[in-house]
């Protein structure tokens, strides 16, 4: 298995909508998803982005499963991901490089 990051962009979405989202992930059962490395969700000029490291493509797939019909459910519209396999990765606390 090699690391992918995964890229959202969203425009349009908002903080109360990123935030229900994990509140409907958490209620799923998916409050620390397998195979989910990093998460970061920020504020942009049009929206919201998601940026995520994964343990594989699979994990982030298999978590797709529940995470598209909730991001529908609160009204999001659909997107596509940007998914990359990661070259190196740095977590400030040790260092892990990927080929």
């Amino acid at each position: 298995m090699k690391n992918v990051v995964v890229h959202f962009d969203m425009p349009g979405m908002t903080s109360s909508q990123y935030d229900q989202i994990w509140q409907d992930l958490r209620a799923a059962g998916h409050e620390n998803p397998k195979g989910l490395v990093y998460h970061v969700g920020a504020a942009t000029a049009n929206g919201w982005m998601v940026v995520d490291v994964w343990e594989s493509a699979d994990h982030f797939n298999e978590f797709g499963k529940t995470l598209m019909p909730i991001l529908a459910k609160n009204g999001v519209p659909p997107a596509e991901p940007v998914v990359l396999p990661v070259h190196y990765l740095y977590s400030g606390k040790q260092t892990s490089v990927t080929f």
